[in-house]
């Protein structure tokens, strides 16, 4: 049976909302050390079934929560995520800790510095308990790669959570953590959010740096997604992500895409400022093969949704063809390919799955071109569909939860589909730039836990974290049976 989380049964100090939970820690009704261990016990009790932490900082976290509580004895002011315990994406590099990007060819690396977001969460005062599990580089929507045991869903161990922000979204769903960094180069914080039942945003573009610190001579294969990813965080809930972002977002030198902050005020706007938006439905797309609950399930919350708001709900289609060939050649461009070859051939690892497909295909320059210029007429369509509505609401995916160990699933509502085609709605957000983020809106029959995607207009990631609230207050949090 799944546990309603109320009020009344909220009685771990993991389980209270992250801005409750950073109070107590300044408030001193409990300490950075005990949160800490918390965690760190939750971690021990769920992981082993579940492997969602490929690595660990056990004493090193405890450490620095001695530091923060030896701060707030002495009365000196601390960050607003004081003492709160995060989990940090393993594409994401961390100085001094294991960052191998699920890959073989990295399993021994230690990068020197800390990406952006992981020094503005230790500024903050958060504490690091370890890297979560994802596929080989984020090469996939799901959670397995080559190094490391497959991360499985909370909700069903026999199914897959979704990724490539696996480890992350699990971590989160399972009270491991009450917040953790993923990466979405296509997709990766919203998938794994809507299968495992949490809240997973990515922001606009540039909104949240992206820097990956660790690349350097010696290791010429990493290779980010620069026009593609973004970093965004994974909570139980929308006011949990703002918290998160008032510390994430903002510009830095390190990252030419990052856009300056118009506010730092990340408080969820009311629910009265929506009153009125302009609200698009789009099931398919147009084109995309839905599970027929998913299905129900999305018209259904986008009715209540419209009710509450009091706005006309029209279903509309931004008129677009099936991205992904497209997108997959702009990863190709994206991607370090040469050196990714050449890594490989020294340490003698063949690169296998959609990684070595991409590595491996003979692109032309007129492929790339083509995809260049396809994207840019996606971006107008979008713009101008976007001209006319506030709001553009999709399934998250098109399908629930499938089998572990596959990349996607052969059918959707009895009709075989490539393996792909459960991703027809995530790239879009990537593409454009928006703002996107999946939000739960209830169960299968069969208790798998279906999203919401809800994307804004430019910029406007504070008009999706209210919206979400409002989706939020429809539906009744609920916990994994695990």
């Amino acid at each position: 049976m799944n546990q309603e989380v109320t009020s009344a049964t909220r009685t771990h100090p993991l389980d209270a909302d992250l801005a409750t939970m950073a109070a107590a820690v300044r408030n001193g009704e409990i300490t950075a050390l005990a949160l800490i261990d918390a965690s760190l016990a939750r971690v021990a009790q769920l992981d082993p079934a579940l492997h969602a932490f490929c690595t660990l900082t056990a004493d090193a976290a405890r450490e620095e929560a001695r530091r923060v509580d030896a701060h707030i004895a002495r009365g000196e002011t601390v960050g607003p995520l004081a003492g709160i315990p995060v989990a940090i994406k393993d594409l994401v590099c961390t100085k001094g800790v294991l960052t191998t990007f699920g890959s073989r060819l990295y399993a021994d690396h230690v990068p020197d510095e800390d990406d952006v977001v992981v020094e503005r969460l230790k500024a903050a005062g958060a504490i690091v308990i370890g890297k979560t599990n994802t596929s080989e580089f984020g090469y996939g929507a799901v959670g397995h790669n080559p190094l490391f045991e497959t991360t499985r869903n909370p909700w069903n161990t026999a199914l897959t959570p979704g990724g490539s922000s696996a480890g992350s979204a699990v971590a989160v769903a399972t009270g491991m953590v009450p917040l953790a960094i993923g990466s979405d180069g296509g997709g990766s914080v919203r998938v794994p959010a809507a299968l495992c039942g949490i809240f997973g945003i990515k922001p606009s573009w540039g909104r949240v740096p992206v820097y990956p610190g660790c690349r350097d001579e010696r290791y010429p294969g990493i290779s980010s997604w620069e026009s593609l990813e973004h970093i965004g965080p994974l909570t139980r809930t929308a006011a949990d992500a703002a918290l998160a972002m008032s510390v994430l977002a903002g510009p830095t030198s390190r990252d030419r895409h990052s856009i300056p902050a118009e506010s730092n005020d990340w408080s969820i706007r009311p629910a009265e400022t929506l009153r009125g938006a302009r609200l698009a439905l789009s099931i398919d797309l147009g084109h995309a093969t839905v599970d027929a609950e998913v299905r129900a399930a999305t018209q259904l919350a986008a009715e209540r949704l419209a009710h509450v708001l009091g706005c006309r709900l029209e279903t509309a289609h931004p008129g677009i063809a099936p991205t992904q060939p497209m997108f997959e050649t702009l990863v190709a461009l994206d991607t370090d390919r040469q050196g990714l070859r050449e890594l490989a051939a020294a340490k003698r690892i063949k690169l296998g799955g959609w990684l070595g497909h991409l590595v491996d295909h003979p692109w032309t320059a007129d492929d790339f071109t083509y995809a260049i210029v396809e994207r840019k007429r996606i971006v107008n369509a979008v713009w101008r569909f976007m001209e006319h509505h506030d709001f553009l609401l999709t399934p998250t995916t098109a399908a629930p939860a499938f089998a572990l160990d596959v990349d996607g699933p052969d059918e959707i509502d009895g009709n075989k589909v490539v393996r792909t085609a459960w991703l027809a709605f995530s790239a879009i957000a990537n593409l454009t730039g928006l703002p996107a983020a999946s939000v739960p809106i209830g169960l299968t029959r069969d208790g798998r836990p279906i999203g919401l995607q809800i994307m804004g207009k430019h910029l406007d990631d504070r008009g999706v974290l209210a919206l979400s609230a409002i989706v939020e207050s429809l539906y009744p949090m609920t916990m994994p049976p695990v």
